[in-house]
């Protein structure tokens, strides 16, 4: 039997202890982890929660119902009373390129905007038309895209100026959570990246991208006329990198953390990478969450940038290149759930490919990496009379596959020294036969990163940087690495062009 994770009893854990968050797209989690970073026995807790969707684009969640999921994990994870004052440090990590607006008292003044939220489809068309776009991305490491806060900004000032005016500051998740519990907004310098307004050089906020998110009448203005107004540098909190978190006192109700540091929050992505062990640019990590990546971490900025990838700054002197997927978990579930699967979807992974199966681009909720399509959405092709639910769920399975391979088209020359592909996330451990096809589209072995809840351990290991240095960790927990199989090579080849073509019509493009 495959072993899965690492844990530790109480009394065995070597101190200094630490609790990791994480916030992600279907549940708050966290856990003591050890000095090792193996989590703690029993002392775990997840609180599940789901974005509000709509078919506008809308996705957001409600920030204040994610505060009191924290305070529930910390309620949960802190109650042993044989803790007493053994934990040092508190880390969190969310999903990124979340949104707030903010008052001057701390009160949010609409949801929290996920990065699944396409609404600003029309602010990232009028601002590709004022900037130039190439130019935007190798400074900032980002497109324009409606993940991120340029066009958002854009958006808001247009449809709810009244909001844009009264708000003072702009922050994520994770900072309006610390805000709330400790009275800092915390930002990690990936959280801040992750916005699409920090330069990838610099670590400050680009100013031409602040002089165009924001919109609006300007005394003078002719009726009718628009006139931009910027967006002021000062409403976001300056980044910080994960050596720098701050010895705040911890509210009452948690005694157990009252010794504790707590850290700038630092998005999933970041964390996903670190959890599965892929902390150089030997390694790639293909995360399989809700949403998935492809992601290689450099030392400095990957010079020049493809134009399909981001390449964001996460501390002072590394950054992560790759390219984001809206929907994978997503889509797998979407899959699962709409098309009430029997109990044999492994078996349909495991099948050799054939070509009754459905042409299948997987965008239910827009499209990131590499052709940053916010507002496009899913197609089927090849669907026939004779094609039954395991054919759909086998072809949207290779559409998802099909996605990672058109991002490591264009990360590959970027980033030449990978030697290895390590899988991490949900849809990995559960679904493990879908890393053969992975393989097959990739045409690169994949080894399969067993540990669960790989992003919260990151969070963990890059707070454990800072408060153990000396302490040696608890070494990688894989499985199956799947090799690609020659004689699948043509049939997913012929696939890939069918699936470019249909990506190039104007129904998708």
């Amino acid at each position: 039997m495959t072993r899965t994770d690492d844990e530790v009893a109480l009394e065995a854990a070597a101190d200094p202890l630490v609790v990791a968050m994480d916030i992600g797209s279907t549940a708050t989690r966290g856990g003591v982890h050890d000095a090792t970073g193996r989590r703690v026995r029993g002392l775990q807790h997840k609180v599940p929660h789901a974005f509000t969707v709509a078919a506008d684009g809308t996705s957001v969640i409600d920030p204040d119902q994610v505060v009191a999921e924290v305070g529930q994990v910390l309620d949960a994870v802190t109650a042993d009373r044989r803790l007493g004052t053994r934990i040092a440090g508190v880390a969190m990590d969310t999903f990124a390129a979340s949104l707030i607006a903010v008052d001057a008292t701390g009160r949010a003044l609409t949801p929290c905007l996920t990065y699944a939220d396409s609404r600003s489809t029309g602010a990232v068309t009028a601002l590709r038309a004022e900037l130039d776009e190439r130019a935007v991305q190798q400074r900032t490491g980002t497109r324009l895209h409606t993940s991120y806060h340029a066009p958002r900004l854009r958006w808001l000032a247009d449809t709810q100026p009244r909001v844009v005016a009264e708000a003072a500051f702009w922050w994520s998740l994770g900072e309006y959570v610390l805000a709330r519990l400790i009275g800092q907004p915390l930002a990690g310098t990936s959280t801040v990246a992750w916005t699409g307004l920090l330069d990838r050089r610099t670590g400050r906020l680009d100013a031409e991208l602040l002089a165009a998110a924001g919109a609006g009448p300007r005394a003078g203005t002719a009726p009718g006329a628009r006139a931009v107004v910027g967006v002021d540098a000062g409403q976001f909190s300056p980044p910080r990198d994960m050596t720098q978190p701050v010895p705040e006192a911890a509210p009452a109700r948690w005694p157990a953390l009252a010794r504790a540091v707590w850290f700038p929050v630092v998005t999933d992505g970041y964390a996903s990478n670190i959890g599965s062990g892929a902390t150089d640019a030997t390694v790639l990590t293909a995360a399989t969450a809700t949403s998935g990546a492809l992601r290689v971490l450099l030392d400095g900025p990957a010079d020049p940038l493809p134009f399909g990838l981001w390449n964001y700054r996460v501390d002072a002197g590394r950054t992560l290149l790759g390219g984001a997927i809206n929907d994978v978990g997503r889509a797998i579930s979407w899959a699962q759930n709409t098309l009430r699967l029997g109990p044999a979807p492994a078996a349909v992974l495991a099948a050799p490919p054939g070509d009754a199966t459905p042409l299948v681009l997987p965008y239910l909720t827009g499209e990131r990496a590499p052709g940053w399509a916010g507002g496009v959405r899913a197609e089927f092709s090849g669907v026939t009379a004779a094609t039954d639910a395991d054919l759909l769920f086998r072809g949207i399975v290779e559409g998802v596959a099909i996605t990672y391979a058109r991002v490591a088209d264009e990360l590959h020359p970027a980033a030449p020294a990978v030697l290895e592909i390590a899988a991490a996330g949900r849809v990995s451990n559960d679904q493990p036969e879908w890393l053969g096809i992975l393989a097959d589209v990739l045409g690169r072995p994949v080894t399969h990163v067993t540990r669960r809840r790989a992003t919260q351990h990151g969070t963990a290991l890059l707070a454990l940087d800072v408060l153990a240095p000396g302490v040696p960790r608890a070494r990688r927990v894989t499985g199956v690495t799947y090799e690609p199989r020659p004689a699948h090579a043509a049939y997913y080849a012929e696939r890939r062009a069918r699936f470019a073509a249909a990506y190039g019509t104007p129904a998708t493009g």
